[in-house]
């Protein structure tokens, strides 16, 4: 483990004799001490208040109550705190969406005492824990969402008007604004508007990720 010090572990979950369990299972490991447990939202931010845990692990499925909105409390209290989540969710449903809110990690509750052990030394030494399925789904889900972003803005290059391809074009070719307006008899301000239509067009977040575009649509195209 990471720390030092004894890591001190707060559980929340529904079903108190699954926390027993989990507690036997964390105080036979080497520095982890659990500080308390809880079966739903409001007792788990007391004991995190006054016990200030490193880590929390914690089930999505509280009952009636949502395990996201403690997930969201316990960052808006101490930003560094460490969260695993313990479910009986699948996690290709909930992984990602969970990560995105701070989460450090994701095992489901079928998993081997082992496997739960592992996940929680990863998760206290600053790494990201899925099992390797979800961390095979997940890179696959990125590399077909990257594709299908360069399909489609390549694909709206070619709805652009007459105009905003010169214009874009001569962007990926390092031509300025100042020199754009002069190749066509153009004030500057009418070339910002076709920049600014581009960057609509293209779903562009600034300048920088247009000139991108252009340099790259000008290699590939052989414009040039």
């Amino acid at each position: 483990m990471a720390r030092s010090g004894n890591t001190k572990v707060l559980i929340v979950d529904d079903q108190p004799v699954f926390s027993i369990g989990l507690s036997s299972l964390i105080e036979g490991l080497n520095k982890l001490t659990v500080v308390g447990t809880a079966t739903n939202i409001t007792d788990a931010l007391r004991i995190a208040e006054k016990a200030n845990p490193h880590l929390v692990i914690t089930e999505i499925n509280l009952g009636s109550e949502n395990g996201m909105d403690l997930i969201k409390k316990l960052k808006s209290m101490n930003h560094e705190i460490i969260i695993l989540i313990l479910s009986v969710r699948n996690e290709r449903f909930y992984s990602e969406r969970l990560l995105r809110l701070g989460v450090r990690g994701y095992i489901m509750k079928n998993a081997q005492a082992s496997e739960i052990t592992e996940a929680i030394s990863t998760v206290l030494n600053g790494k990201i824990y899925l099992s390797e399925n979800e961390r095979e789904r997940i890179f696959q889900a990125m590399t077909e969402e990257s594709s299908r972003r360069t399909k489609d803005w390549t694909v709206s290059v070619h709805k652009l008007s007459n105009r905003e391809l010169q214009v874009f074009s001569l962007i990926g070719k390092g031509y300025g604004t100042i020199e754009i307006a002069s190749m066509y008899n153009l004030s500057n301000k009418t070339i910002d508007t076709h920049k600014e239509h581009l960057k609509l067009k293209l779903h562009c977040s600034s300048s920088q990720e247009l000139r991108q575009m252009a340099v790259e649509w000008s290699n590939n195209s052989g414009d040039r």
